[in-house]
């Protein structure tokens, strides 16, 4: 029995120890990588106790800060102010970015904050923003990232009924996209603005990412259903991988995966972040033509947003019918030193032929330039409308 003993702790001494220390040391290279462990594990709770003190003192603060905000709420209604308060918001976060010396990303900063003031915001009132459903479109996101998950969402059928909720105030805020870094400007967003006096107050800069969704394999898929821009972001990759296959328009991005759930060897394409709700699987990722494909959307309310020193003005016009009216509207911008940056035409519903420009510029409409550039440019207009005053996008 010693033999075997001895062999089989010899043989685990030649597995444990194979540069054959003596015993005596062997042992005590043991203690030592125990108490090692041990102490890193001291280490471990120490830190863990001090996180959880840290834990506690900003759970008191954001308190402490929502108590005041609470206040501030109350001071709103007597005036009658709105709650939300863009300009504001980018004073925090830019607050917040210029006190941060790391470890944590200056993204990573504002999303804490930005969930912070939409607890804050719900204090201070509850707050509904309306958007183009169902959800878990990309609209639906956009807004969440703008908004929080603390305020209330309202989903509707189509833009013109995200116009007609704020109109009506059944919803503080509404969110529509207006622009896609790969298709342009979204008309029917632009041309709804003619018949209403809302106000643009923020913009959304959204990184838009593209995916594949079907309960079958790729190669047994027969049809894909999503939303005509989205097909336009994704057309070189349906060309070069879904040849033959049939595109069907749907209402939203959300319908198009009911559709795809419902129905033998269908697809959708949208935000991946649909698959589950809908028990799909994503069989290709990030099918975007461009990397970078962007959409910006606009939040109405029913004022614009006051200065930040960092904002975007956006108007909309149709210029008078004489030789040399765009040329001379446009050259009030280079006159005023005025960075404009963006024109888009849009065909009249009315009219043949006429066509509406939706413009916007670095500045505010109280900046002194900017008074002048729009009162110059008014004389070469025979529609012009202010649509709205925003700071720049953080991420834009």
């Amino acid at each position: 029995m010693k033999r075997e003993g001895g062999a089989v702790f010899h043989l685990y001494c030649s597995e444990v120890n194979p540069n054959k220390l003596p015993v005596r040391e062997l042992f005590m290279c043991a203690h030592d990588n125990i108490s090692g462990e041990a102490k890193r594990s001291m280490d471990i709770d120490s830190l863990r106790k001090k996180i959880d003190s840290l834990d506690s003192k900003i759970v008191q603060i954001i308190n402490e800060r929502a108590r005041m905000a609470g206040r501030i709420g109350q001071m709103k209604a007597k005036s009658n102010d709105t709650i939300y308060k863009p300009h504001r918001e980018q004073e925090v976060y830019n607050h917040a970015m210029k006190n941060n010396s790391g470890p944590l990303p200056d993204t990573a900063l504002t999303a804490v904050f930005r969930e912070i003031m939409s607890g804050c915001i719900a204090l201070e009132k509850p707050v509904q923003v309306a958007y183009l459903g169902p959800e878990g479109t990309f609209t639906h996101w956009a807004a969440k990232s703008q908004f929080g998950d603390s305020v209330a969402y309202c989903a509707v059928a189509s833009l013109e009924d995200v116009f007609e909720e704020v109109q009506r105030q059944r919803a503080d805020y509404g969110v529509v996209p207006v622009e896609n870094s790969t298709e342009g400007g979204i008309r029917e967003t632009l041309a709804l603005f003619l018949d209403s006096d809302l106000k643009v107050c923020a913009e959304i800069i959204y990184e838009i990412h593209h995916s594949l969704m079907s309960e079958c394999s790729i190669k047994e898929i027969e049809r894909i259903y999503s939303k005509g821009p989205v097909f336009g972001q994704t057309r070189r990759w349906l060309n070069k991988n879904m040849p033959g296959v049939k595109l069907v328009e749907a209402e939203s991005t959300s319908a198009a995966a009911e559709k795809a759930a419902s129905e033998p060897r269908a697809a959708a394409i949208g935000f991946e972040a649909l698959a589950p709700s809908y028990g799909l699987k994503v069989v290709a990722r990030n099918i975007q033509d461009k990397m970078h494909n962007v959409t910006r959307f606009f939040v109405l309310g029913h004022q614009f947003s006051e200065p930040t020193g960092n904002d975007k003005t956006a108007i909309l016009c149709s210029v008078v019918d004489r030789v040399g009216a765009l040329h001379d509207m446009l050259k009030s911008f280079k006159e005023a030193n005025v960075n404009m940056t963006k024109i888009e035409s849009f065909p009249s519903q009315s009219q043949a032929w006429d066509y509406y420009f939706f413009i916007d510029f670095v500045g505010h409409p109280q900046d002194d330039k900017i008074k002048k550039a729009l009162n110059e440019m008014k004389k070469n207009c025979d529609v012009f409308r202010v649509l709205g005053a925003f700071p720049c996008s953080v991420t834009g």
